[in-house]
């Protein structure tokens, strides 16, 4: 599937171009030169690829985030984690296709990895109810949690979500609820618990599976309270206002790092991680191996004290008095 976001488009025009030329020179139309111009363009666009994606706004990342052929969590589940075995139903209502997960072996370690899942077409995106979980999935994911934490398994969440689904059924089996017990039961897990945002990490529907001691995203992904066009409708009552909202909100992986809200950033190939699937599973897989190799060194105790610690002091802020000019 070709699909290219506004602001590839140069990248995605030079990338025609060349095309064009590599078929000419394969059907002999064109003189010895063509080779020439094809090392031009080649040059031209490694400078430009290089040129837009050191420079990205907050909304492009976003963007980028949302792509549609950005790896989801299944995707990573295979490529980052072997032997997954998934687990399915909440044991109260029903199995929610947007919350997955299941035993896996993340090198030699077993783990229990769980995220929420998008849908690639539009049966799947329906199915999947386009990564946005509903009660069930919530509980299905605490379910799992604490099977994991019974065995003294620790447990790994892949944050991928718009939000949680926030239609009439959801509110009939209590949404709020079931996102609220998952932030406290999380805090009271005795094994480690590593959280991983990917793509879009949004409010409460990805913050109930977020409780973790290490919270990582990968370089174009973004963790929000609200979306920026829903930024953009409530505080500028303008939906064009997004780009400046996206600014605001302080969501980009750097943003977020520099805020403690994050504790590291996984580098993503040059144009995202669509581009190299291979690569940036490779880079999950260190980063996961090494943060779980540190907080299984640590004591229940301390583990839990420490993962208090995180979230109490988020939030943090400086009173001035009313002479300041600020």
């Amino acid at each position: 599937m070709n699909y290219h976001l506004e602001f590839e488009k140069p990248i995605a025009e030079l990338q025609r171009k060349l095309e064009e030329l590599r078929l000419d020179a394969d059907g002999g139309t064109l003189g010895m030169s063509i080779a020439d111009e094809i090392n031009r363009i080649e040059r031209k666009l490694d400078d430009t690829r290089r040129q837009v994606f050191s420079n990205l706004t907050a909304i492009q990342r976003v963007q980028l985030a949302r792509h549609p052929r950005r790896p989801f969590t299944l995707d990573y589940m295979q490529t980052v984690f072997s032997d997954f075995s998934e687990l399915h139903g909440d044991r109260l209502f029903a199995d929610d296709e947007a919350m997955v997960g299941g035993f896996a072996r993340l090198g030699a370690e077993r783990v229990m990895v769980i995220g929420t899942q998008k849908g690639r077409d539009t049966k799947e995106k329906i199915r999947r109810n386009f990564g946005s979980a509903h009660p069930d999935g919530y509980r299905k994911a605490m379910r799992l949690m604490k099977l994991a934490a019974k065995f003294n398994v620790p447990i790994v969440s892949i944050i991928d979500t718009a939000g949680a689904y926030p239609g009439v059924g959801a509110e009939e089996r209590h949404i709020a609820e079931a996102i609220a017990v998952n932030l406290r039961e999380m805090m009271m897990l005795e094994v480690p618990v590593v959280a991983l945002v990917i793509g879009e990490g949004g409010s409460g529907g990805a913050l109930g599976i977020g409780v973790a001691d290490k919270v990582l995203i990968l370089e174009n992904a973004y963790y929000s309270v609200i979306s920026p066009e829903g930024c953009a409708s409530i505080l500028w009552k303008d939906r064009s206002a997004t780009d400046r909202a996206a600014t605001a909100l302080k969501i980009t992986a750097g943003d977020l790092l520099s805020l403690e809200l994050v504790d590291e950033i996984i580098p993503e190939p040059l144009g995202g991680a669509h581009q190299d699937l291979a690569t940036v599973s490779t880079e999950i897989r260190k980063a996961l191996l090494q943060n779980l190799e540190s907080l299984r060194k640590l004591p229940s105790k301390s583990l839990m004290e420490q993962r208090y610690q995180k979230f109490r002091v988020i939030g943090r802020y400086l009173e001035g008095t009313s002479g300041d000019s600020n």
